[in-house]
């Protein structure tokens, strides 16, 4: 019943898979833009990406509060950002559906969602998704990991989960916590990229 009506869902609301193809997007070994940049926290506090690296570097995930993707991979934030804390990675969410912002993807509604989740990370909004275009990111969610002199490491999925089938299959290949297991190890990250499956980031049209 619970995958009807995910199944559902990914046909009512129109969502997608979306390759990483953009020429826009940035490349493995790229350092990371805009890292000064201050937005807006669900606490009401400012952050940027600098104050959130941690020794070893920083995941940032973009997403949102309402993307079937999103809510299929829910679970794994917490569990993801406690193992990067542990492994000297700052981990932060990043809302940039500017186009949504005055409806499921309002400030208030990102704070409620926060709480409803009981999200440990930061969940910061991205005015005018200012980020999401200086990384050329594409769904929600879509992962980036910088290393601690901030060049890019890995960019894609958090797990292989809907790959083969829009409602979602036990994943095999756990790319998110591959990489933070080897910057914790410090040994070669096998997959630097997987294919970004998920909702398209809402862009304001211009």
């Amino acid at each position: 019943m619970k995958k009807q009506i995910l199944t559902a869902a990914f046909t009512l609301l129109g969502v997608f898979y979306a390759l990483s193809q953009n020429k826009e997007q940035l490349s493995i070994g790229d350092v990371a833009p805009l890292i000064d940049v201050k937005m807006k926290n669900v606490d009401g506090k400012y952050h940027d990406l600098k104050s959130l690296q941690g020794k070893k570097g920083l995941i940032v995930v973009f997403s949102c509060n309402t993307c079937p993707f999103v809510l299929g991979w829910q679970d794994q934030y917490n569990p993801l950002y406690e193992r990067a804390r542990e492994a000297g990675l700052g981990f932060v969410l990043i809302n940039s559906n500017e186009a949504f912002r005055k409806k499921e993807d309002s400030f208030e509604a990102m704070k409620e969602h926060a709480r409803k989740n009981n999200y440990k990370m930061p969940y910061l909004v991205d005015e005018n998704h200012r980020l999401a275009d200086a990384f050329g990111a594409q769904t929600t969610p879509h992962v980036f990991v910088f290393d601690k002199d901030w060049k890019l490491v890995f960019k894609g999925s958090i797990n292989d989960k809907y790959e083969n089938s829009r409602s979602g299959s036990e994943p095999t290949r756990f790319y998110l916590m591959d990489v933070i297991e080897a910057i914790a190890s410090g040994s070669a990250i096998k997959v630097a990229e997987s294919r970004a499956i998920g909702c398209s980031i809402k862009r304001v049209k211009s």
